[in-house]
């Protein structure tokens, strides 16, 4: 990564009863757990030298809580582009009890009856990755874990769908910048969950 080059940090939120439990969560806004503050305000310290020109947060809280924790709630903007998957009529399911129905079922290539398709989430995603490549300067964005993963690979410009090849824990860091120039966008770090 090149120190000159703008990079975009996606900040997944912290820990919440539905992440522990394997939930499917994404329109339902439910709060951090006690443990996803802790985790929240410890990305403070890995976060704090970043001079970024735009921080953007989904709406939901469990991200808003996670942006002011981490220290970045007084420039925050808020997008709901950067809203988690609509899980329709599998939102608070868990991908075990839907396999019971649907015994092939797959998120990313099959998507949520009644919610978004993973090529529905990518535009979303496209349209956030177009506003922060014009900034052409750092950006931080928090937001949630089926989100970051379709931004990922859209920022790499390979299918929505090619987001089930990567994972998210929560109060994870991840970095997507540019090798040599803006016409090269790399993973620069990804899901860095290391206690701050």
């Amino acid at each position: 990564m090149t120190k000159a080059l703008p990079s975009i940090y996606l900040v997944r939120h912290g820990e919440t009863e539905w992440s522990l439990s394997g939930q499917h969560t994404g329109r339902i806004d439910i709060p951090l757990t006690a443990h996803g503050e802790e985790e929240a305000a410890g990305l403070r310290k890995r976060l704090e030298n970043i001079k970024p020109a735009l921080v953007l947060s989904s709406p939901s809280q469990r991200a808003r809580r996670t942006c002011e924790l981490a220290g970045w709630g007084e420039p925050m903007q808020m997008d709901t582009d950067l809203s988690e998957w609509d899980y329709g009529d599998y939102e608070g399911r868990t991908t075990p009890e839907i396999k019971k129905e649907r015994l092939d079922w797959s998120l990313f290539r099959d998507g949520c009856p009644n919610g978004e398709t993973a090529d529905e989430v990518g535009l979303r995603a496209d349209r956030v990755i177009a506003r922060v490549r014009s900034l052409k300067a750092d950006v931080v964005l928090f937001g949630h874990s089926h989100m970051f993963r379709v931004f990922a690979a859209r920022w790499l410009a390979l299918s929505a769908q090619t987001g089930a090849c990567f994972q998210l824990a929560p109060a994870s860091v991840s970095i997507l910048s540019y090798e040599h120039t803006l016409a090269e966008p790399v993973i620069a770090l990804w899901n860095d969950d290391r206690p701050g």
